[in-house]
């Protein structure tokens, strides 16, 4: 009987953290989809760079940061200034929910970092990119990549 409990239980965990990791290349398939390849000036190559840095393409990431506030999904958009999860103070100037940015789907993501790029500061918003991706050759993420 324990064991059996036991075992439920692991199950139970690992169902419950599993990632929900996109392939790169159908990753880039759908930005471009979305208009995204020169928006705001920014290229394929340096929102999958991005996506690469905050989530390691996981769309399901969730992480606390230390001011209480949380990054959602593959961009790691926080909570604070840009959606809101009803646990903490939020500006949520993308006018959405957190937890639509763990939607398989995308759509809410990507129209939440439109939102994000065209603001002050485009991409240096996220500091990983900032370190990781910004001038630095990109042109590697997209290798491989079919858009058609």
């Amino acid at each position: 009987m324990r064991r059996t409990l036991l075992l439920s239980l692991v199950v139970c965990l690992v169902n419950i953290h599993q990632a929900e990791i996109i392939d790169r290349c159908a990753l880039a398939k759908l930005l471009h989809q979305e208009d995204m390849d020169g928006f705001e000036g920014y290229s394929l190559s340096d929102w999958l760079c991005l996506a690469f840095v905050e989530s390691n393409f996981n769309i399901s990431k969730v992480n606390e940061n230390a001011d209480g506030s949380f990054d959602y999904g593959i961009f790691q958009i926080n909570s604070h200034y840009w959606c809101t999860d009803h646990q903490s103070h939020s500006e949520n100037i993308c006018h959405l929910e957190c937890q639509e940015l763990l939607s398989p789907n995308l759509l809410s993501t990507i129209r939440c970092a439109k939102i994000i790029v065209s603001g002050t500061g485009g991409m240096k918003n996220w500091a990983a990119w900032r370190m990781h991706c910004s001038d630095r050759p990109l042109s590697s993420w997209m290798t491989g990549c079919c858009l058609g």
